[in-house]
Parts: C-alpha cells; structure tokens; sequence
C-alpha cells in the first residue's frame, strides 16, 4: 500500500489537505502559541533524543554521526513510531519540525523508518497462517 507521508516546517500555514498534522520535536517551536499551529498532536516520543539534539547542534557530531544515531534509536525504540502508523493509514500525515531546513532535520529519516514499518507490517499481514490443530483436544483412539 502507498503511504502519503508529507513534511512541513511547523512556521509554514496550515493547509486543508496536511491531514493529520503531528509535530515531532522535543522542544515547542519558538515563538508560537499552543492553539495557533492546528496540530493534531505533538508527538515527542519520535524526535531525536534531547542528548543527540543537542550533541548535533553544538557540532560535536557530524551529520552522518547524526543520521546513524538517529536510525538506530528509531530501530531501539519501535513502538514509537506505531501512533503515526495509525494516523499515516487514516489518510494523509504531516510531519512537522521547527526545523530551518527539512532535508538536514530528523523528518526524512522518520518518514523513511516509517514506511518501512509499515511495509513490513504489511507484509507480515500478507503471510499465510496454517489451521490451527486439534489433534491434542481429542483423547488417544478416538476420531471426532
């Protein structure tokens, strides 16, 4: 199935197809008042950790250090990214950040781990079950 999985700086208007929109940051955006962004929910449990934000944007860790950082606590923490599977297979999602430039933000790694947990969630749903079997309800010698 093709997931529709958008990505927004927070700053940007609301718009009438963004769908669900979920901001996905540790911090609240800066400047802005909780009921003036229309979000659907702030959903922090998917951001970077607050120690590998902050390792990148004091430089102490390169872009690649980033990524792989980030990927792996994804990978660590799976169950996170289950709220945004249900909203992504509502309709369309938003994923917003405060972010200054979406390609270098944490969004593209989440939108990919994304679709690749539900690619395999579908794919596991498309796997054949055997019968369930009842031999061990029947006494030894007997047919049903």
């Amino acid at each position: 199935m093709r997931y529709e999985i958008a990505l927004k700086r927070v700053y940007f208007a609301a718009e009438e197809d963004d769908g669900a929109r979920i901001l996905v940051d540790r911090l609240w955006p800066r400047g802005k008042e909780r009921g003036s962004l229309s979000l659907t929910e702030w959903y922090r449990d998917a951001a970077p950790s607050s120690s590998l934000r902050r390792d990148y944007h004091q430089g102490k860790i390169s872009e690649a250090s980033f990524q792989t950082r980030y990927r792996l606590e994804l990978k660590e923490s799976a169950d996170a990214l289950i709220p945004l599977m249900r909203y992504a297979r509502q309709g369309k999602l938003t994923l917003l950040t405060a972010t200054r430039s979406l390609p270098d933000s944490h969004l593209p790694l989440l939108r990919e781990a994304l679709i690749h947990a539900l690619d395999e969630e579908d794919q596991s749903d498309q796997e054949l079950a055997s019968s369930p079997c009842y031999l061990g309800d029947f006494p030894q010698g007997t047919q049903p």
